[in-house]
């Protein structure tokens, strides 16, 4: 039996797509656990055949390729299975307001299939998490160090307060962390991030950023991508060249000093190489 209390199943799920935009991206995997009001529990997986390329950059991170869901049915094909399965359900999941319902639904739509959340309740562990787990200084004084942060004495929200108790996070974190390994969710690699020394620290903490403000980063590809806006995720190289209007929005606009120079690197860059 399961602690939930529960009057109508609660279905658990979890997408594997080609990517993050709802509107463009396909599931390649969607799994579901339904948890009955009686403690039992139904699990169906489906694999899914996206009728577009996966990008091996969302390959490495769910292992699944082209080849492996070639022969797979379509999501349209499934539509009809999948709504049933989940007739009569709630939703819950990791995230699922901001990227697994909104794609799902999506899904739904293209296959002519009116999956209606309006009359379902949804429950976001991640959201709880977030909310009863704040990612705050004083939160993580309190993990790393084992203490309230005001042991440390005068106002908790003072600078020196906090700086203080960020050099003993630091420590802490060099003591938990140094030599463990862990694998890359892009990537897929296995390697270990954190050392005992300033280069790998500094590495670690600046390695996919362009600008200071995040406007711009480095992809998996090593490729200075966009952030933000309607060209998110898209080669910032690629944007100069078929749209240079964007350079001149973008400096005319309200961005920071230091986003601009660096987006002015880039484009110098770029011109240097197309001599």
């Amino acid at each position: 039996m399961h602690y939930l209390k529960i009057k109508k199943p609660l279905a658990f799920f979890d997408l594997e797509t080609t990517g993050v935009n709802p509107v463009t991206d396909r599931i390649v995997e969607i799994a579901i656990v339904k948890a009955m009001p009686n403690g039992e529990l139904l699990t169906k997986v489906w694999k899914v055949n996206p009728t577009i390329p996966i990008p091996l950059e969302s390959s490495a991170i769910h292992g699944i390729y082209d080849k492996d869901v070639a022969n797979e049915p379509t999501f349209k094909q499934l539509a009809k299975t999948v709504e049933q399965f989940l007739e009569g359900a709630d939703l819950a999941g990791f995230n699922i307001c901001k990227f697994d319902i909104p794609l799902l639904v999506e899904e739904f739509l293209r296959a002519d299939v009116n999956f209606d959340v309006s009359n379902r309740k949804i429950a976001d562990a991640q959201k709880i998490f977030h909310l009863m787990e704040p990612r705050t200084l004083s939160a993580a004084y309190k993990f790393y160090c084992g203490d309230d942060i005001t042991s440390l004495g005068g106002n908790a929200h003072s600078a020196e307060i906090d700086t203080l108790a960020t050099y003993h996070v630091l420590n802490e974190q060099i003591k938990r962390y140094e030599g463990k390994s862990i694998k890359d969710s892009v990537s897929g690699r296995v390697w270990t991030p954190v050392a005992n020394d300033m280069d790998a620290l500094h590495q670690l903490s600046t390695s996919n950023t362009v600008d200071l403000a995040g406007r711009m980063a480095y992809n998996a590809k090593g490729e200075a991508v966009f952030t933000f806006g309607k060209h998110k995720d898209r080669p910032v190289a690629e944007v100069l060249q078929k749209e240079p209007s964007y350079y001149d929005w973008m400096m005319k606009g309200d961005f920071p000093l230091e986003t601009k120079r660096r987006l002015t690197e880039l484009k110098l860059k770029m011109s240097q190489l197309n001599r």
